[in-house]
């Protein structure tokens, strides 16, 4: 089988992307500090597809511990590369911490990727290095606004730091991918986002408001030109997240085209926060307590994209919406709040 590591891979994304990795055959290794994770995800991997996970805690700022990795596997064939600190608000209080861990760790990566002849790299990246763009939906070749945040501007830079890299090293194939707003959890309910830091993403702010972990949620702003005054974000349901990595890295070990691609992946259609709160209401009958609240500064007013690069090159698409995600996050919020080590 083809080995794959996974960096991040207790964490939200990287837990489901690992379980479609092993759904479609591949053998995968993870790369975890538990910075913003558990552990005790990978025993919920394991409850799903029956494949204990090996993972290192090692934090990959440290080139000599990550290079470690590689002398211990030599037979990786392929990396996805998820870890890194997220948080947009918390970038704008500590943009130093954000550099430095968001690119360094890229940094020591790529330095084992030409160390060790890994010919496969699929890269996090996000919808937030579109900036305020005047033009929607986003294509793969919109130009980039100004960053609104740090966070947003490691991840600039990260693709700019990829695309020299896949200049200079003709052997790898780069692959970066842009998503979105992800939300939702594994349809089992046995893996889901489980955040270690305060929860900043809508979707786990939601179900934690319904579930009476917070008093009430915040809505940033009601005053944008958007249709209700409330942000406009694409939301896409984690699995098909994860399938999309899959995708990627089969497309990336059998493409002889170019050695650097990169993909949008969203639902393709916008969703403001407050029908993001109805939509929750609907698909579970509870009604959530929230109040409008200023503008949270680095936040894009709108943002969604146009996905059929990835459907025409890489043959995927999103099969679930909104209401689904609201309906398994929900399941998966009951499911963690009976369970509090979870």
């Amino acid at each position: 089988m083809t080995k794959v590591l996974v960096s991040g891979g207790c964490g939200y994304i990287g837990s489901h992307t690992i379980v479609d990795l092993i759904d479609n055959g591949f053998e995968v290794i993870s790369v975890d500090n538990y910075s913003n994770s558990d552990k005790k995800v990978l025993e919920g991997i394991e409850e799903i597809t029956g494949k204990r996970i090996k993972n290192y805690n090692i934090d990959l700022t440290d080139l000599e511990g990550t290079r470690k990795i590689f002398e211990e596997n030599d037979d990786i064939e392929g990396i996805i590369h998820f870890a890194a600190l997220k948080s947009v608000g918390e970038s704008v209080s500590k943009p130093l911490e954000y550099f430095q861990n968001n690119l360094n760790s890229l940094l020591n990566l790529l330095q084992c990727v030409k160390e060790f002849d890994v010919p496969n790299f699929i890269f996090s990246s996000s919808c937030s290095v579109y900036g305020n763009a005047k033009d929607l939906p986003v294509t793969e070749a919109t130009p980039w606004a100004e960053a609104e945040s740090p966070y947003a501007r490691t991840k600039q830079m990260g693709e700019n730091i990829l695309k020299d890299f896949a200049y200079a090293h003709s052997a790898t194939n780069i692959v970066i991918l842009r998503y979105f707003n992800p939300g939702g959890a594994h349809e089992s309910a046995i893996i889901g986002e489980a955040p270690i830091v305060v929860a900043s993403n809508l979707v786990p702010v939601i179900t934690e408001t319904a579930i009476g972990k917070r008093n009430e949620m915040q809505v940033f702003g009601d005053d944008y030109d958007t249709r209700d005054g409330s942000c406009i974000r694409d939301y896409i349901h984690v699995m098909d997240l994860a399938n999309a990595h899959t995708k990627s890295l089969q497309f990336a070990m059998a493409n002889d085209a170019s050695n650097y691609e990169i993909f949008n992946l969203g639902i393709g259609e916008g969703v403001t926060v407050l029908e993001a709160i109805r939509a929750f209401e609907k698909v579970t009958g509870k009604q959530l307590n929230y109040k409008i609240s200023e503008r949270r500064e680095g936040d894009v007013i709108a943002i969604y994209a146009n996905n059929q690069n990835a459907s025409q090159k890489l043959g995927w698409q999103p099969t679930r919406n909104i209401e689904d995600i609201m309906k398994s996050a929900w399941a998966w919020e009951l499911r963690r709040s009976a369970m509090p080590s979870l």
